[in-house]
């Protein structure tokens, strides 16, 4: 990768505040968008709730989460906020192999997003490879996170759909290139941009100065965020934030950029307050509102 072939920006306080969704006074939970999570397994379902949880912060109109019937009884007995579509669930406390029939077109949702702590085991795998399979050509825009990207990384021939946007991290990324993890980390933008050419998808590899990579060469880098975010949960937040402004009309690509940002600076608000030691995952998604009033209230 070169000047000559790529075009790197940095993101700043004046392009988010440019991208930022706009609010109307007449308007309605439609206006904003509807939210497919398809997420969480009785180990993790802090990771369904996460994710969920912080698209609706960010502004969209409704989220559901689709998910094992236990994930969903905990969840709903202590976020009134979240609506829900029950998968079933196998013996192992996760979503079963054969309950994609469950989930109707998702030309009816505005942004799919699935993975956050699916697990990978009782027939997830198999979900999964049903669910890209299906939806390859699907335009309705998809997250794809965590566990469905390390079950992708272990399959042969596989295409990502045509909008979707994966957010490994750098072992992650790793496994789907076949790279050394210390040679992704040395050449970050290169090894961002080389993915999202090879699989035709934006690409947003996390960690400290997080890189964007578009197909067509635009790449973006983030100075947001600190250590606070090195925390379980902290990528499940960010992938419900993805969502969260995609379902209210940005671009995947603007949603990206957006949701990365202000995820940061949520980190460094909330730090300010408790310390980079102390915040939680669950945090970041009560000082989410105090990012958004840095952005657009700055006095």
């Amino acid at each position: 990768m070169t000047q000559q072939n790529a075009n790197i920006q940095v993101l700043g306080k004046e392009i988010i505040l440019n991208l930022l969704p706009k609010r109307v006074q007449n308007s309605h939970k439609g206006t904003y968008g509807h939210v497919l999570n398809i997420a969480g397994s009785t180990q993790f379902t802090g990771a369904a709730y996460l994710s969920s949880i912080a698209s609706l912060r960010v502004g969209a109109g409704y989220t559901m989460l689709a998910s094992c019937s236990d994930v969903i009884s905990t969840i709903s007995s202590m976020c009134p906020d979240i609506t829900f579509l029950d998968l079933g669930q196998s013996n192992y406390g996760t979503i079963p192999k054969d309950s994609l029939k469950y989930i109707s077109a998702i030309a009816n949702y505005d942004v799919v997003s699935i993975g956050c702590g699916l697990n990978l085991i009782g027939g997830v795998k198999d979900f999964i490879l049903n669910f890209i399979k299906k939806n390859c050509k699907s335009y309705t825009p998809i997250i794809i996170d965590a566990d469905a990207i390390n079950t992708l990384s272990e399959t042969n021939n596989f295409s990502f759909p045509l909008n979707s946007v994966i957010t490994p991290h750098p072992l992650e990324l790793s496994r789907l290139l076949g790279v050394d993890v210390q040679e992704i980390q040395q050449n970050r933008a290169k090894w961002a941009w080389e993915a999202s050419r090879e699989f035709d998808c934006i690409v947003l590899l996390k960690g400290h100065e997080s890189v964007i990579a578009i197909p067509n060469g635009k790449i973006f880098i983030n100075h947001t965020g600190n250590s606070a975010l090195a925390k379980a949960g902290s990528g499940d937040v960010l992938t419900g934030m993805i969502a969260g402004f995609c379902a209210q009309g940005l671009s995947l690509e603007s949603a990206v950029c957006t949701a990365v940002y202000m995820h940061g600076l949520t980190s460094e608000i909330a730090s300010k307050a408790m310390s980079e030691y102390c915040v939680l995952a669950s945090d970041l998604v009560k000082y989410i509102p105090y990012a958004f009033k840095s952005i657009l209230n700055p006095n």
